[in-house]
């Protein structure tokens, strides 16, 4: 039968009903011409900017360049959600959750959500299961609690719905496809998402060898607006470096909201005593160490083995602080750490700086760090960008290729790295102990780079959860950077209408070492051992997945010597 719900949490109780947020979009109207000018400029990202789109029309027999023209033919007959809807059809049929149509407010500043978190573990039998993992604090029930098992969702086998939340969803793989749809059924940021069609679930769980239901309200609430995670990453002398899965980052931080709400009080402790004048007092020595200067971006801790304290480092995101900052922090972790070995954990990291992650790799290599390259399209374009003296000029190497592709007939241009040897080698060795990467299919972006330059430099084992990263092979740029690099009215890029916004991968990444030359877009990386994650993993702090890591680490050591 259906349970009542009750909650003393103020973020549930301000929060409006989904058909209450409905109602503030009723207005929302563009005008024909509005909506010409949004398919014309997708146009010009997607058959002009857009790198990977030969990929795409290779392996997934699309073509969104048709699918946009018969939609510019078609729109006038569309509602305004029929509309939005079939834009972001045709970007997410491009699997790339680089490349994004984002709507305008007030969904880009919204996320609808369940006041629970799921998340799935394997049996014996390498059986998948879905568990309540949290509640939102404040709500309560007698039976629905972390550790009960989800059978249904409105009357549909649990993984089953899932199966089918995935297919809406623009992962560059099955598993990419799997983990995002697991993540949406709870939690939906609606920057890159219509909101949900039904206005409750019902959900069907088990509890003690007793089966329940419970009927549960979508709700809407301003936890995290895309502008607040995209501008650290999107703006600035690093805006040409950005790397990241915007969906992912607005998933982390919502959760983080809702479920760890302590965790927001940490962070601001610790940015007030980062920023304080005051010097380095012992509440500071404290507090640092045992925390980082960046606790949205690094946990660590000392594990203990069979064999003596090893290292694990989890690393959320590579959006902030800026390089020097994110590398120095990871160096004073480091020396905080055991030497023995250390276990650095990038599982749900959306990517971020390009330089944060690829400086990372020679803090634990006695040897040269060769970094990924990249590749643009090659068209006058392109061209044209690459030969932009806006934000310093940055693509100036690329320009030869592109203009001598009228004559190679090349596709792609050269590949070079998005910054110099010099720099990305410029500190050395600081860890003397032997690492493992464990990671799982939400890793994107720059987290794909840097588990690629992790693997091709032969710095240490890769742990997967799942059978593949993400598998974000890009550097993405927003329109409106694409309008300060080609500004003026010849532009081909144009204003966005009604609040609307756009981003696309603009260049291509391709690994280097044993595996020189593949792309890392839909093919992501492979891990040279899978753990799939237990029932304790999902309850008790990864507690299995750590210990296997740790095996796999010692192990790794044991080879070398």
């Amino acid at each position: 039968m259906a349970l009542t719900i009750k909650s003393t949490n103020p973020l549930f109780k301000d929060s409006v009903t989904l058909a209450e947020f409905l109602e503030t979009t009723n207005e929302l109207e563009l005008s024909l011409a509005e909506r010409r000018t949004i398919i014309d400029q997708a146009l010009v990202l997607i058959d002009s900017v857009y790198v990977h789109l030969p990929l795409k029309q290779a392996m997934y027999a699309i073509n969104p360049v048709q699918q946009l023209k018969i939609l510019r033919r078609q729109m006038h007959t569309l509602t305004e959600r029929e509309f939005h809807c079939e834009m972001l059809r045709i970007f997410k049929e491009l699997r790339d959750l680089h490349t994004n149509y984002i709507l305008p407010a007030p969904y880009n500043q919204s996320t609808a959500f369940l006041p629970f978190l799921i998340e799935e573990y394997y049996d014996g039998n390498d059986q998948r299961h879905y568990i309540v993992t949290k509640l939102i604090p404040g709500f309560q029930h007698d039976t629905f609690k972390p550790g009960v098992e989800i059978n249904y969702w409105n009357g549909v086998p649990i993984d089953q719905a899932v199966a089918i939340n995935a297919d809406r969803e623009a992962g560059s793989n099955k598993a990419a496809r799997h983990v995002r749809g697991l993540d949406a059924m709870t939690v939906r940021p609606l920057a890159m998402s219509l909101p949900p069609a039904e206005h409750w679930v019902i959900v069907g769980y088990s509890s003690d060898n007793q089966d329940y239901s419970i009927q549960l309200p979508w709700q809407v609430n301003q936890i995290s607006s895309f502008n607040e995670i995209l501008a650290p990453a999107a703006t600035g002398e690093f805006a040409t470096a950005n790397g990241l899965d915007l969906n992912m980052e607005l998933t982390n931080n919502a959760r983080k909201v809702l479920f760890s709400p302590s965790a927001i009080d940490v962070s601001k402790e610790a940015a007030d005593l980062r920023t304080s004048d005051e010097p380095l007092n012992e509440k500071k020595k404290d507090f640092f160490k045992s925390r980082s200067r960046y606790p949205d971006t690094f946990q660590f801790r000392p594990v203990d083995t069979p064999h003596g304290q090893i290292g694990y480092l989890r690393i959320r995101t590579f959006s902030n602080p800026e390089p020097d900052a994110f590398v120095n922090e990871v160096i004073r972790i480091l020396k905080l750490l055991p030497e023995k070995g250390v276990i650095i954990d990038v599982r749900g990291n959306g990517g971020g700086i390009i330089m944060n992650g690829e400086r990372l790799l020679q803090l634990f290599s006695s040897n040269q760090i060769e970094a990924e390259r990249l590749h643009f399209i090659n068209n006058e374009i392109t061209l044209a960008i690459a030969n932009s003296d806006a934000l310093g000029g940055f693509a100036k190497q690329w320009v030869n290729s592109i203009d001598l592709s009228t004559i190679t007939g090349s596709i792609y241009s050269q590949g070079f790295t998005i910054e110099s040897p010099e720099l990305t080698n410029s500190i050395g060795r600081q860890y003397n102990g032997s690492a493992v990467l464990i990671t799982d299919a939400r890793c994107y972006s720059t987290t794909d780079i840097f588990a690629a330059g992790f693997q091709d430099n032969k710095i240490g084992k890769i742990l997967g959860v799942d059978d593949n990263t993400g598998a974000g092979g890009a550097n993405v740029f927003t329109h409106d950077l694409l309008r300060a690099l080609l500004p003026g009215p010849d532009s081909p890029f144009e204003e966005l209408p009604g609040g609307t916004f756009m981003r696309v991968a603009i260049r291509q990444t391709t690994r280097v070492g044993d595996k020189a030359g593949l792309p890392l877009e839909d093919l992501g990386i492979q891990p040279d051992a899978i753990h799939r994650l237990t029932r304790d993993d999902v309850l008790s702090d990864n507690r299995d997945l750590i210990s296997a890591a740790a095996a796999l680490l010692l192990q790794s050591q044991g080879d070398k010597q």
